[in-house]
């Protein structure tokens, strides 16, 4: 996918019209600045969402966010305006983005990832009658954004579980996109699960890229390279936590006929892998499409939503989808997914988030 930077209306069928309504960087329509009560944050029937890098259509994160956003449309009668990254955007950039979101009189207006952490903080001073949220952060905290986070170490858990019950090979791999806080959380979850399953299999580890550069998000070429060195190594299951670069590496790995695990999305349902979903034996779902719908329904209501709002096993906010039919019918490997989320909810097994 081309990175470009441009937020287009969901939904409007004329692209001659969805290319006036704005670029980034630009002007928005005048439809006026964030003019909420005085009373708090109210609804202006509009919504926006920046989305992460890899941007929409990379078959995970970002289109779990959008499947919220849609759902709003559909449901509450919002419109939806949606907001592309740009390849190597500093924190300027985001804050112009939002800063142009916001004054156009969406509300909420939600950041895509920790990448907008900084940028959400500092906007969302300038405009308190107008509610923010962000996905997968929690660091910055202001009085009018919903930091919408997960207990993604928890479902990546009971990948660990579901990959040393199948592996013959007792190599397993996990691809890591960026190497950051929050993707050593699905590292941690991942490895101790299957340590705790079949203490004698291996696992490999690799990250695509490291901070500053968050390409490793973005590249499928990069997923797909490190897929083929883990499998030449002999893994045969790969668990990516990569975005558009985990969609590379399910495609090699699933040309090789060796099982992939998905991630955020249940990849096993993306159109963009249909030709590789028979070797995507289950994915770790984050459910970020409600926690999106959700806050922009609290708007909607008039009670926003703000501060820390968690997602774990014990809300089925993660988990680990069912969708492919060879995945259901192992039971002895479904079974010991339910005894460990049972466990996880239960207090019995904690589960660390770090490696």
């Amino acid at each position: 996918m081309r990175r470009i930077t441009r937020i287009a209306t969901v939904g409007i069928a004329s692209a001659a019209f969805a290319l006036s309504v704005t670029a980034c960087g630009g002007k928005t329509s005048s439809e006026g600045s964030s003019s909420n009560s005085s009373s708090g944050s109210s609804s202006s029937g509009k919504t926006a969402l920046a989305y992460d890098i890899g941007g929409r259509g990379d078959q995970s994160f970002n289109d779990a966010a959008y499947a919220g956003l849609e759902k709003a449309t559909k449901e509450l009668g919002f419109k939806g305006v949606e907001a592309e990254p740009s390849e190597g955007e500093s924190d300027a950039d985001k804050i112009q983005r939002l800063t142009e979101l916001a004054r156009g009189g969406n509300n909420p207006v939600i950041g895509v990832g920790f990448v907008y952490a900084s940028a959400i903080a500092e906007v969302a001073a300038k405009f308190p009658n107008t509610t923010f949220g962000i996905i997968d952060d929690s660091s910055k905290p202001t009085k009018n954004t919903a930091n919408l986070v997960f207990s993604e170490e928890q479902g990546s858990y009971l990948a660990g579980v579901a990959a040393a019950k199948v592996t013959k090979t007792n190599t397993v791999g996990f691809i890591g996109g960026v190497e950051t806080p929050l993707i050593k959380k699905f590292e941690a979850g991942y490895v101790q699960g299957v340590k705790d399953t079949k203490a004698g299999v291996n696992v490999k580890v690799q990250y695509l890229t490291q901070p500053p550069d968050f390409t490793g998000f973005s590249k499928p070429d990069l997923g797909k390279a490190a897929a083929q060195g883990q499998l030449d190594a002999g893994a045969d299951v790969i668990y990516s936590a990569a975005g558009l670069a985990g969609s590379g590496a399910i495609e090699v790995t699933s040309k090789a006929k060796k099982w992939s695990i998905g991630v955020d999305s249940d990849q096993y349902n993306q159109a963009g892998l249909a030709d590789y979903k028979d070797y995507i034996l289950t994915s770790v779902t984050k459910d970020v499409a409600d926690s999106v719908f959700n806050l922009i329904k609290s708007v909607k209501d008039g009670k926003p939503e703000t501060g820390e709002i968690r997602a774990g096993l014990d809300t089925d906010g993660v988990g680990l989808a069912a969708s492919n039919p060879a995945f259901t019918k192992m039971t002895d490997v479904t079974a010991a997914i339910e005894k460990a989320k049972a466990d996880i909810i239960a207090g019995k097994i904690t589960v660390k988030t770090t490696p």
